[in-house]
Order: structure tokens, then sequence, then C-alpha cells
């Protein structure tokens, strides 16, 4: 079980939890409490998600799948358009104000700055991309293997690594390189942890190549080696 106290106001905890998937307990009134499931959708997991600075939601899991809270119900019946910036800036019924359980407590999973996409990529299988200076980029296949992918799919609550896939099976991504030479041991909790050659540092990825020819390498060939990774939790692939 952990909890995110990025943002003091709200945190997502219970049974299973991570850093940025969990059972949503907002801070009112000096005490937390829950958000009931009433209409809630990925518009306003988006917010949740954006205020503990965990990217983007990827998917609202069914009522108290995280467990069922304790105490104050806080919120419910909450509709936001998902661009606020704080989830007590939507609509809602009221603090306090609710007729539900906490068999019925709100939940998210969010994409931890890190997401899969690409052609025929699911929310469990694809090319794997990273936000890094507010820019979205990808990872290059050097020595990229299953302990690499296990941290991926485990990051995204997607279950273990059943393949590292190499040379962009998802496509080819766009803009920056942001990691290479990517070495985890397949315990940590984010890829970022895991030891790389430094961000945007694709043109030293062989040391015998001369600058010129690794400037133009990474521009021209680089999402050529694109990875992406194929997660147990994959419905289709």
């Amino acid at each position: 079980m952990s909890s995110c106290y990025l943002d003091v106001s709200i945190l997502l905890t219970g049974s299973g939890s991570t850093q940025c998937s969990g059972r949503v307990e907002v801070y009112h009134n000096n005490s937390w409490g829950t958000v009931c499931d009433d209409g809630w959708d990925l518009n306003d997991a988006e917010v949740v998600c954006r205020q503990i600075n965990c990217g983007s939601a990827l998917e609202v899991p069914p009522s108290a799948d995280f467990g069922a809270g304790t105490g104050q119900i806080w919120l419910d019946n909450v509709t936001c358009s998902g661009n606020e910036s704080s989830l007590t800036e939507c609509q809602h019924s009221g603090f306090g104000s609710n007729r539900c359980e906490h068999s019925q407590n709100a939940a998210v999973i969010c994409s931890d700055l890190i997401r899969l996409a690409g052609s025929g990529s699911s929310r469990c299988a694809g090319r794997v991309e990273i936000f890094h200076n507010n820019i979205w980029g990808t990872v290059s296949d050097w020595y990229w293997n299953l302990n690499d992918a296990e941290v991926v799919c485990r990051q995204l609550n997607c279950g273990s690594a059943l393949e590292a896939t190499q040379s962009s099976k998802f496509g080819a991504g766009t803009g920056q390189v942001w990691l290479t030479d990517v070495t985890c041991s397949g315990n940590e909790s984010s890829i970022t942890e895991c030891q790389h050659t430094g961000w945007g540092n694709y043109y030293y990825i062989s040391n015998f190549y001369n600058y010129y020819y690794n400037f133009y390498y990474y521009y021209y060939y680089g999402h050529s080696y694109d990875v992406g990774v194929i997660c147990s939790g994959a419905k289709t692939f």
C-alpha cells in the first residue's frame, strides 16, 4: 500500500495502490475522506491524475477496486470537464452530501508520466513513451530486455512483462528519444529509476561513433529503434 502526497489536498491509497493508482481521497475540514463513484468517469480521473503529477488517466477501476475506505465520504456526483486544476473545482453535490457507501469508493489508474502508444497498441501493450520537460518522447532499444519491460508493466499496473519489443514493433514515434541504454534490475518502481545514459543523450550510445555521425543517426534513424512492451494485462495486441 502506498500513498501519493504530491498535492496535500488529495491522495491515492488502498490495497494494491501505487504512487499513481488507488482509491481517491480528499482532505477537507481537517480530515481525509473518500469520493463516491456516481457518474465517475475518465474526465474526473484526468483531473486527479494531473493534480498529483501522475500523467494522464488510463482507467477508471470498478467500485472500491482498491478496497473500501473509512470515515467521511466527502464528494459525490463529481462532474469534471477534464480541464480543471483540482478535483474540488469540478461540479459536485457539496462536501459531505451523498447517498453512498464506501463500497462505491472511486479510484483511478494514472499513466505516471508514462504511456503505451502506437499502431495496434492497447492500455497494456504498445510503444513506451515518457513525459519529460513537458514533452512526450520514446526509449531506444539498446539493451532493452524483459527486466526493463517488467518495470514498465508494473508501473502501469498491467501485470508482468510477456515481451520486450524492439525496432519499433508498434510503429516509430516522433520527437525526442528520451532514454537509451536503459538497464533495470526489474525491481524498480519506475523506469526512470533504472540506469540510463541521461535524458536525451541518445547520440552517446556508441563511443566509437563521432559526433556528426551520431547527430545524423539520431535525427534520421532514432525512432526506428523505439521500444515497446506487451504485458500480461493486455487484452489485444
